[in-house]
């Protein structure tokens, strides 16, 4: 599941965690992430809103985005959004983690360019796994882009 980050001399260094961006503007919430994820084995990046984590996805590569839909200065459907529309981003795999449980909030996190979506309260374990499953996939000799 890991990947190679090239050394400053262009070979191939040690193989680097696979990187998760957790986007959300309750520090709770991320800090649940973070540690869940941190202990499975993946360096975690954090913003607090969504344009920050735009900002963040754009700077720190990650392999995955996991965002909640309600968020200041840009949402989690404009960060989606954001992230779909740049060249440089639009393969990211998007991960909503919401309190919004609704069937029309699911279908537009979907419709969004989402590939997984889950609702607070959460099992981060159950979503750890989804995650690892999601970049073992994306690293298969034939995976389709996201």
């Amino acid at each position: 599941m890991s990947t190679r980050e090239a050394s400053p001399t262009g070979r191939p260094s040690r193989p680097r965690r696979p990187r998760v961006l957790v986007v959300d503007d309750d520090p709770g919430i991320r800090l649940i992430c973070a540690t869940n994820l941190s202990l499975d084995g993946f360096e975690v990046i954090e913003a607090e809103n969504g344009q920050e984590g735009f900002e963040r996805t754009r700077a720190d590569a990650p392999d995955l985005v996991l965002l909640d839909v309600s968020m200041p200065v840009l949402d989690g459907f404009g960060l989606a959004t954001a992230v779909r529309r740049d060249e440089r981003t639009r393969h990211v795999p998007l991960v909503f983690l919401t309190g919004e449980a609704t069937p029309e909030v699911e279908e537009l996190a979907f419709a969004a360019g989402a590939i997984g979506y889950f609702t607070k309260p959460f099992d981060p374990a159950v979503i750890s796994r989804f995650i690892s499953e999601v970049l073992v996939a994306s690293q298969a000799p034939n995976a389709a882009a996201w």
